[in-house]
């Protein structure tokens, strides 16, 4: 179990006994879904399908993690294949505790997690993908050195708003000069 800390944020494997504290900080507020792609449906997942899904994926902790600030648990960090073949990978984030939204945590959450990352896998960029209806995400990847790639215009249809689908990336040498924390490779 691989445990990351960086400026006061942790990053690590859900423990078993966290299962019902963490299913319900998912589901007290569910505000974070507004941001977190609203335009494909959610729905609140059951307790089983919380913990054999997205639960045991934080357990094994290899694409997800928990994200704990002050000994609290605030939400997950994860990442997925978009195409292994061609080191094509996709990181993302999710703060369902809104008390700690503008605080910085989901900044240096994304720090350490991408680092983490970069030294993990043999990638040459690490990508995201929001939407123009969350300006704070695309903020926040400018702000630690990812780029807006791509906008992909009115592909993202949303209580009677068309909105912009946002693929932001970063290099591995841009990383590395912005912030020194990977290894050289």
């Amino acid at each position: 179990m691989s445990i990351i800390s960086y400026k006061g944020i942790v990053l690590r494997n859900a423990r078993s006994e966290e299962k019902d504290s963490l299913y319900d900080l998912i589901i007290a507020d569910d505000r974070w879904t507004e941001f977190n792609a609203p335009y494909i449906p959610y729905q609140t997942p059951s307790r089983d399908s919380f913990e054999q899904g997205l639960f045991q994926d934080l357990i094994e902790g290899k694409n997800k993690k928990v994200i704990e600030y002050q000994s609290q648990l605030v939400g997950t960090v994860s990442c997925y294949w978009v195409d292994e073949n061609t080191r094509w990978l996709e990181a993302g984030i999710a703060l369902y505790d809104t008390q700690q939204w503008g605080k910085g945590i989901g900044k240096t959450a994304l720090v350490a997690w991408i680092s983490h990352l970069f030294d993990t896998y043999d990638i040459a960029r690490v990508g995201m993908t929001t939407w123009s209806g969350n300006p704070g995400m695309i903020a926040c990847g400018e702000n630690i050195g990812f780029k807006v790639e791509g906008r992909l215009r009115r592909v993202r249809y949303f209580k009677g708003t068309y909105y912009d689908s946002i693929k932001l990336g970063v290099l591995r040498e841009e990383w590395d000069q912005l912030c020194g924390m990977t290894e050289k490779r």
